[in-house]
């Protein structure tokens, strides 16, 4: 019974992936969070499709700009873009732990290095260094606390997930199903868990959340956001400057986002998963 519902998660998975890509090319979304959807789609199948459609997918012509800006879809977009960049490494990980046979503490901290390298060094300062003028150190530099805390969260939920799932489905290898279908379960509670620090991120504008970039002629049509993904950039650059202090401080969520990941590895491993 278990091979056939991990069958069916994966052909799902399959048409929500299928149709998430063929349809986001029409919406006027950033490229990057455009790839974020495919990417966490490919990650949690058919609530990828569904989010992607509640959160992003523009209802009609022209209203994409009004639909995204509810507070809550700003912050299912900076969600998805820290699953989709830190899932890339924290899968690499778990991939290469499981065919090196690195366990526990080893398996975790490599997953952990891994996403937040690629989800803080790839996703997050490289591809939205506009956001600071092109400046990819000055990206690097602003970014970093906005993914640790993010990332700190994402695992908190991934770890215990992932651990007591494996323990207890015998998962195999990165060659067999049941280990991708362990992350895939491990990356939506992940998200799931990531999505009240991502409010709080996108509150006081230190993460950006859903964007709207159109073409030249329709942006003039609309004459709502910018033409290009650079002047949207740096629009949105310009509102996070304005942004008011953050309450708790930011160093009061670092902790409170460290105490989550502690909680995430203690509950791993009192249930003997680690």
């Amino acid at each position: 019974m278990l091979d056939g519902v991990i069958l069916l998660w994966f052909v799902l998975t399959a048409i929500a992936v299928l149709f998430v890509a063929i349809d986001i090319r029409t919406t006027p979304e950033s490229p990057v969070l455009k790839w974020g959807f495919v990417l966490v789609t490919a990650y949690t199948g058919v609530f990828g499709a569904f989010l992607y459609v509640l959160g992003c997918r523009e209802p009609l012509p022209g209203l994409h700009e009004q639909y995204v800006a509810a507070r809550w879809r700003q912050t299912l977009g900076s969600t998805m873009h820290c699953v989709a960049g830190d899932g890339v490494g924290i899968l690499a990980g778990a991939a290469i732990a499981s065919s090196v046979d690195l366990g526990g503490w080893g398996e975790v901290l490599l997953e952990y290095v891994l996403g937040f390298a690629f989800g803080w060094m790839i996703f997050q300062a490289l591809f939205m260094r506009d956001m600071v003028g092109g400046s990819y150190a000055r990206s690097l530099t602003s970014t970093f606390i906005p993914e640790l805390l993010s990332m700190n969260l994402l695992m908190a939920g991934m770890v215990p997930t992932m651990m007591i799932l494996k323990m207890r489905l015998g998962a195999g290898g990165p060659g067999t199903a049941s280990f991708w279908f362990v992350m895939s379960m491990a990356l939506l509670v992940g998200a799931i868990l990531a999505y009240p620090m991502n409010w709080w991120l996108v509150k006081y504008n230190l993460k950006h959340g859903m964007m709207t970039v159109r073409p030249a002629a329709a942006a003039q049509e609309h004459s709502t956001h910018p033409a290009t993904p650079e002047m949207a950039a740096g629009k949105h650059s310009m509102d996070m400057m304005r942004g008011s202090k953050p309450q708790p401080s930011i160093p009061v969520m670092t902790l409170l986002s460290f105490a989550a990941l502690a909680i995430g590895i203690a509950i791993a491993w009192l249930f003997g998963a680690m």
